[in-house]
């Protein structure tokens, strides 16, 4: 035992005496400061694909800061237009008007929810034991249920549903993407994006173009008239009708085409990423250490500029903009 002791303290050594010289990305030639900037009114403490919540309770979207509050001790889920949706401390869905009004809406639901979205009056849940839920808004009435597989572990960043008329895509815990008939309650089909058995929950979707694009933190798939999957360690990624670009746990920035095309990369040695955006012809990737590289959209040039970023800052992507604690850069 004793043995087993110092072996155990000596290897713990090693991984902390490692942890303490990891490499950090290091620009050779930075431009200036990115000096078009300003402040929102207090710090992100959590944050979304589609808002974050300020630590006065203000929500942020992607168009800006609201002043709507939302009690500190609830989980922002997802938001839209019409609707802000939160889980309760008891395990409770709460619905928050997005004009500010107190008609608020609560779900008894007291068991973990995942993701959720919201169309008219359609309510679609996923559950953290992957279960699927379609409920009336209206009348709060369970109109369908689909059990799945139970996840092991999961990305933090989950996927939440995607409303397609009359269809809903539930992006599940274990990688696939189910598709759902909102009028006739019937799975109509099930696409794989992939089968790792950790951490393989859907973590983004969009659709452009009659161009379905998700991905899982390992892969991504394009689905139009064919099914296209590449493997990849995905940090952050944006999708345009012009492309998709994604940064990478190697320190990589890569283009591809809307059908997953190899188009271009630059690697960034010892580069952690932290979000990516593209607006008109250049892509924006925020890096750890406080800096902003500004590229080409065929990655052959680039700029890097010095941002006030620190690396415990929680992150959200906005229209055009970048928000940092309680700061934000202008892209366009």
């Amino acid at each position: 035992m004793k043995l087993f002791t110092m072996t155990l303290s000596l290897g713990a050594a090693l991984l902390f005496s490692g942890c303490s010289h990891k490499e950090v990305y290091k620009p050779e030639n930075v431009k200036g400061e990115w000096r078009s900037a300003g402040h929102v009114s207090a710090s992100i403490i959590h944050s979304t694909h589609s808002a974050a919540l300020l630590d006065n309770g203000h929500l942020l979207t992607k168009e800006g800061e609201k002043n709507i509050k939302i009690p500190k001790e609830y989980r922002l889920i997802n938001a839209n237009d019409t609707w802000i949706m939160t889980e309760s401390p008891e395990g409770n869905l709460v619905l928050f008007p997005e004009d500010g009004t107190d008609a608020k809406v609560t779900f008894e639901l007291k068991r973990g929810v995942a993701a959720v979205s919201i169309q008219d009056d359609t309510v679609a849940v996923l559950f953290t034991n992957n279960e699927m839920a379609l409920y009336s808004l209206e009348s709060k009435k369970l109109l369908f249920k689909e059990p799945s597989n139970a996840p092991i572990a999961v990305d933090a960043r989950i996927a939440n549903p995607y409303f397609l008329k009359e269809l809903v895509l539930f992006l599940t815990l274990d990688g696939k993407i189910v598709i759902v008939n909102s009028e006739t309650k019937q799975v109509l089909r099930s696409v794989v994006v992939s089968t790792d058995e950790f951490f393989n929950n859907i973590t983004y979707m969009n659709v452009i173009d009659n161009n379905l694009l998700a991905a899982t933190g390992s892969a991504v798939l394009a689905l139009s008239q064919k099914e296209a999957r590449e493997k990849y360690e995905i940090r952050n990624i944006a999708y345009t009708a012009d492309g998709v670009w994604l940064t990478t746990k190697q320190g990589e920035i890569i283009a591809l085409s809307p059908t997953l095309e190899f188009k271009a990369k630059k690697k960034f040695p010892f580069a952690h990423f932290v979000g990516i955006s593209v607006q008109n012809d250049r892509v924006y990737a925020l890096e750890q250490e406080g800096y902003m590289i500004a590229l080409s959209k065929n990655l052959l040039t680039y700029d890097v500029f010095d941002i006030d970023l620190d690396r415990n800052n929680k992150i959200f992507v906005g229209d055009g903009r970048f928000y940092f604690d309680d700061r934000y850069i202008n892209l366009k």
